[in-house]
């Protein structure tokens, strides 16, 4: 709380008190579990030689003031960018160590680095001063039998904060939450306790969110699927198989898009192709990293609370996909992006979904891979723009992922002072120069090009992941082969993108059990989204947003409150279990 002081200041001394009161229960539990080992060593202390215990003591003390220095440390600058306290994600993105820090200017690391080592030096001291002194002091008693005695008890006793007591429910994240105001619940969560319950319920899908019955949550799930038209649906494309270039913009959102109610002037060029296209302005991303929204956009699934799907390529190779689908209809396929194409497990996710070529941060010149993230946008649009000047094998589908809009927002132009805005506004005016440029090939007359982000930006800094807004993303079509410019208000998410577009070019998505036809009128549409254990559904009717560690619905507005409650548990309950069949 004080180091975010901004996002804190207007909480009052009390809620301080409340925070630090509601974490107790979380931080007894850690305590608890890190006591366990030194209680079992205090009574194997009292019958082996000093010399051997005392290296046995400060052992695991080292690792314990390792452990929750470097926890500490990196939860606090991680909270900046995404917005929950530490769970296993982080870990993960480690396998790719420069991607992983790629976020954080070279000062935020320097001083996180010099933070981790102060922190863990005073708490090894700490423990080496109170704890090993007691140790010594109780070798020396003639008592030993006794002293075993109740050390095996209260040893036994950390069962209770461990477990939080004797009640039916177990200590969870969610005992730290009070308060309808989302910092201050972030606040009283202990992060070590948020990484070792992420660990332990990482790969049991099968076992989270359980709502309902089975049968309840089919019956439900049924009555949101992607529904058989029953009159026909409007063709939005003048040719039934058109080229198809897909642009994952990174980071973009609707509060930067001016005809979606977002600010005037930070995308001037995607906010001009608006009036060109197929605009859908109730659209919604399905999670809050590129890994999960990738997914979501390519196959149609939604986003994970917990995990990502990438994380597995053997899960990951038995979804269905745009690229299988377009390649099996005699497309050919190409991937195009600046950074590690390794980073996340996404390069085995792509070849296993038939992209043809993948052109990945080693296909630049080293000289032009200036940014943490690799090439900047406009090389990697030069790239694609000279790719399209040659003859291509028609039809083609290509995907363009940017990457400049993510932190540290390190962009060569500048144009507004605050960060994010300013790469925004970089990477539009490479997306205007690359359109400007496909529209004098001659591929441009029979392709639609898709835009759509891969996931929204928290900004401004203070928005949470309770507020729908958060994950509100623009959504454009565009390109020679569309019939006319149209406005789309049917409210969806990214997972639609795939039913949508396979059947206007008349190819079958009834492998993509997540996707909807957004224009079809007989399916029930909704955007869906999920962030770290929560999701959230929107309606015209309602918007929902529940907490699963507070275990209620935070954010419940419109004509007909707690309306998607139980359809959106439903589709997370019918999603792990497909999940866990993979």
């Amino acid at each position: 709380m004080l180091y975010y002081h901004d996002l804190y200041k207007e909480c009052s001394f009390s809620d301080y008190l409340a925070v630090i009161w509601n974490g107790l229960p979380l931080d007894g539990s850690i305590a608890g579990y890190l006591t366990v080992l030194p209680g079992l060593f205090l009574i194997a202390s009292l019958w082996i030689r000093p010399s051997v215990s005392h290296w046995i003591f400060k052992t695991y003390y080292a690792g314990v003031a390792i452990f929750t220095g470097i926890v500490f440390v990196v939860d606090i600058v991680l909270y900046r960018y995404w917005g929950f306290r530490l769970d296993s994600t982080p870990f993960f993105y480690l396998k790719t160590p420069k991607e992983a820090f790629a976020s954080a200017d070279l000062l935020t690391i320097i001083v996180g680095f010099l933070a981790i080592a102060v922190a863990i030096t005073l708490i090894y001291l700490l423990f080496n001063h109170f704890l090993v002194a007691s140790g010594k002091k109780m070798q020396k008693s003639d008592n030993r039998t006794r002293y075993s005695l109740i050390l095996l008890v209260t040893t036994g006793l950390l069962f209770i904060p461990i477990r939080g007591g004797f009640s039916v429910s177990t200590m969870n994240v969610g005992w730290a939450y009070f308060s309808d105001k989302l910092e201050l619940n972030h606040a009283a969560v202990n992060p070590c306790f948020s990484l070792m319950e992420s660990f332990a319920r990482e790969n049991s899908f099968d076992n989270q969110y359980r709502f309902m019955t089975a049968d309840e949550a089919t019956a439900e799930f049924d009555k949101i699927k992607d529904h058989a038209p029953k009159d026909s649906i409007p063709m939005l494309f003048t040719t039934r198989r058109p080229n198809v270039v897909l642009i994952v913009l990174e980071s973009f959102m609707s509060k930067v898009v001016e005809p979606l109610g977002g600010i005037a002037g930070v995308a001037p060029n995607l906010s001009r192709m608006c009036g060109e296209g197929v605009l859908f302005t109730n659209f919604y991303a399905n999670s809050f990293r590129t890994d999960r929204g990738l997914v979501s956009i390519l196959s149609g699934y939604p986003a994970q609370p917990t995990t990502s799907i990438m994380k597995y390529p053997q899960r990951s190779q038995s979804l269905p996909s745009i690229p299988k689908s377009l390649k099996s209809a005699g497309y050919s396929t190409g991937y195009y992006y600046g950074g590690d194409a390794n980073f996340t497990n996404m390069r085995s996710y792509l070849i296993s979904h038939k992209y043809d070529n993948i052109v990945s941060d080693k296909d630049f010149p080293l000289a032009q891979r200036l940014s943490k993230w690799g090439a900047p946008d406009h090389f990697l649009f030069n790239r694609a723009s000279a790719d399209f000047k040659e003859v291509q094998k028609e039809p083609f589908f290509k995907t363009i992922q940017t990457s400049s809009s993510h932190e540290p927002f390190d962009v060569p132009s500048r144009r507004f002072k605050q960060p994010y805005l300013n790469s925004v506004f970089y990477v539009d005016s490479c997306l205007g120069r690359f359109i400007d440029q496909f529209k004098q090939t001659r591929y441009w007359k029979n392709t639609v090009v898709v835009l759509v982000p891969d996931h929204a930006m928290r900004y401004p800094a203070n928005i949470t992941n309770h507020q729908a807004e958060r994950f509100q993303i623009p959504l454009l079509i565009i390109g020679g082969a569309v019939k006319r410019p149209l406005k789309i208000d049917t409210y969806a998410s990214q997972i639609d993108i795939a039913a949508t577009l396979l059947y206007q070019l008349g190819i079958s998505h009834k492998d993509f059990t997540f996707s909807k036809n957004i224009l079809n009128p007989v399916s029930p549409h909704f955007g869906y989204f999920t962030f770290p254990d929560g999701f959230g559904m929107t309606t015209p009717d309602n918007y929902m947003i529940f907490d699963c560690e507070a275990n209620k619905v935070v954010l419940n507005r419109g004509l007909k409150k707690n309306a998607n409650l139980k359809p959106a548990k439903a589709l997370l309950q019918t999603l792990y279990d497909d999940l866990s069949k993979r």
